[in-house]
């Protein structure tokens, strides 16, 4: 199968990984060539840890990568797919004018697949006009390579043979699904996860806890695999502060951000990628401390 991946960020590359790994071919394309090359050297040290712990089958670090190549346009990357992935920025109008893109060079018959975790299918595929029913909310999450679920997300328009293809795909990417029905905002998860991690900033705010104490109450004693507030630093404290921001429109006051994270995104603290957001991080990623206080 040829699978197209629109935005080489952490998800992107992750998604275009899984793709691979999975025997397919992916053109992976982004806009800034720099993040497309970082995305295939995360790809490799992923790759030679998993092959090192005998997860890679038959298959050597450099035949996955083979599978993966770098596409130089939106149209060079969907022409001749049958899968099309969108992993752009979280931001309703970014998402449509890519889709129109992806309409105009597509095949008729390619799925249309978008990462969102949290906005409209119905709004992104408004654009599409009658090609709306091939589109569908497919939500990977952080790290795709490890997690398991991918969150399948109906839009209004979205054809039943489509949601029926989709959870073909991502059980042959060895993902388990979940169809949420309801095009609500936030879905199902990132409803749930948003809420949780807002209450921690919350308390962080009020001086319950350290964040670092928070995030280990949340990991011993809910189960939860990483605390809120270091996977909110993990996936990037805009990206949250954008979905909190669509949240609140849409269900009102109990998903308002905070004054601390409107403060850490206003001043670049962005989490891991910035070196800076609730923690500190070292070049490595690893965490330096106990976590940035409210204020």
């Amino acid at each position: 199968m040829r699978v197209a991946v629109i935005g080489a960020g952490t998800m992107g590359g992750g998604i275009a990984q899984v793709a691979a790994m999975a025997g397919h071919g992916v053109r992976l394309f982004d806009t800034d060539p720099a993040r497309a090359g970082a995305a295939r050297t995360a790809m490799r040290g992923s790759l030679e840890k998993l092959h090192g712990k005998g997860r890679l089958g038959d298959d050597l670090p450099d035949d996955v990568l083979d599978r993966v190549a770098p596409a130089g346009s939106i149209a060079a990357a969907c022409d001749a797919a049958d899968v099309v992935i969108e992993t752009v920025v979280e931001l309703i109008e970014v998402k449509q004018e890519v889709f129109r893109q992806i309409a105009e060079a597509a095949p008729a018959g390619a799925l249309f697949g978008t990462n969102t975790s949290q906005l409209s299918i119905t709004r992104i595929g408004s654009v599409l006009g009658d090609g709306a029913d091939r589109l569908v909310g497919m939500h990977f999450f952080n790290p795709p390579v490890l997690m398991r679920l991918v969150e399948l997300v109906a839009g209004l328009g979205t054809s039943e043979e489509t949601i029926a293809r989709a959870e073909a795909f991502a059980r042959g990417l060895g993902k388990e699904t979940v169809v949420c029905r309801k095009d609500s905002p936030g879905f199902m998860t990132s409803r749930v996860s948003a809420i949780v991690r807002l209450e921690c900033l919350k308390m962080v705010e009020e001086g319950v806890g350290s964040p670092a104490d928070i995030d280990k109450a949340l990991r011993l004693g809910l189960n939860f695999p990483m605390g809120p507030l270091e996977l909110g630093d993990f996936n990037g404290l805009d990206t949250y502060l954008h979905a909190l921001e669509a949240l609140e429109v849409a269900h009102g006051e109990r998903f308002r951000p905070t004054v601390t994270l409107r403060n850490l995104v206003a001043a670049g603290r962005l989490g891991r990628k910035t070196g800076r957001g609730v923690y500190r991080y070292g070049p490595d990623g690893a965490k330096l401390d106990d976590g940035t206080p409210a204020g």
